[in-house]
């Protein structure tokens, strides 16, 4: 009795751990995220111990032969490059070959490449935030057209911290290809969010990416061509944001200039009594640039506060990077001179 017992604990434990590996290689294979860390190991262990080709049949359910990857499918490249591993590893082990297996190969070597492609986030409500990016990181001279890190980052903050979305005004900075943007208004129901960017050809994907995910006949979702050099402080009250983020913008020494001014003249073109909440999450890759950052903004009389803590691990993405989060307010002093100009003397 008692090993019959330890056989079904051990046979539930299996199944638990399969089906969490599923949905790591499903998050994994549609964000397209680095082939060499997704979980091979369990897969070799299972091979092995079972002789069986039933989780690769498994696994390609839950990518290539899915409906998300019929409608949004990941480059050419990296199908291929997947399809060719898990061929590989399914014939080191000695198993039966899967027909559905190979013919997916087939279909994919017969695809023509492209410049674009779709990368899918899943969500933990079970839906998948899809978006059309470049497939090359640099192109037509902006970075904007692919997801970065501290997107992700920030967008698994907003999950944690819908109080600070939801019912309120947003305004993004650098929206990018619209990752946190289109995340924050699936789950945490502002009352109106303004994607914004100002590089054509970003702009034109941003806004393809919110009709890809259903959002551009809302009439809560906007999208902004603002220059942070150029936008006036009229406009800004029109906006009237009592949330700004930003995600992944400190990153060239001239444009942090053009963002310190933006978010100086966003904090203080606001209501005397109701400052927005602004936050900026980054990837530190030049301590100087991220350092000069810092004090230009305490030069402009503004301090920052550093968020610590956890967050929910919702995208799989390589969090060796540092980000960090902060949220910006105006010092006391700047905040005294700031109230008692906005307050008038009555007559």
């Amino acid at each position: 009795m008692a090993q019959s017992s330890e056989l079904n604990r051990s046979s539930d434990t299996r199944q638990v751990n399969k089906a969490d590996i599923l949905k790591d290689f499903q998050a994994s294979f549609f964000s397209m995220r680095r082939l060499a860390s997704l979980p091979w190991t369990f897969l070799e262990n299972d091979l092995e111990n079972n002789k069986s080709s039933e989780l690769i049949s498994d696994i390609l359910k839950q990518t290539c032969l899915h409906s998300l990857c019929q409608k949004f499918p990941p480059s050419v490249r990296y199908r291929r490059l997947f399809l060719l591993e898990l061929i590989r590893r399914q014939e080191a082990a000695g198993c039966d070959p899967l027909d559905e297996l190979y013919d997916a190969l087939a279909a994919v070597v017969a695809a023509a490449e492209t410049t674009e492609c779709y990368k899918s986030y899943l969500l933990p409500c079970g839906d998948a935030v899809s978006l059309l990016e470049n497939v090359a990181v640099i192109s037509e001279g902006t970075t904007g057209l692919v997801t970065w890190e501290a997107a992700l980052y920030l967008a698994e903050w907003a999950l944690d911290h819908r109080q600070s979305f939801t019912g309120r005004m947003v305004l993004e900075l650098g929206s990018g290809v619209g990752l946190t943007g289109v995340t924050v208004c699936r789950s945490c129901s502002p009352a109106r969010y303004f994607f914004s960017d100002c590089h054509p050809r970003v702009l034109q994907k941003l806004r393809d990416n919110i009709q890809l995910n259903g959002l551009a006949e809302s009439p809560s979702v906007s999208v902004e061509e603002l220059d942070w050099t150029e936008v006036t402080e009229e406009r800004l009250r029109e906006i009237g944001a009592n949330t700004v983020i930003a995600a992944d913008v400190v990153y060239d020494p001239d444009i942090v200039r053009s963002l310190v001014k933006l978010l100086s003249k966003i904090l203080k073109c606001s209501s005397a009594h109701v400052l927005p909440e602004v936050f900026i999450c980054s990837t530190i890759r030049n301590l100087e640039t991220y350092s000069g950052f810092k004090q230009q903004l305490e030069n402009a009389g503004i301090s920052h506060h550093v968020i610590t803590g956890p967050v929910s691990r919702v995208f799989p993405y390589n969090r060796v990077s540092a980000i960090e989060m902060i949220k910006l307010t105006l010092l006391e002093e700047e905040r005294r001179c700031f109230t008692s100009v906005k307050v008038e003397i009555p007559q």
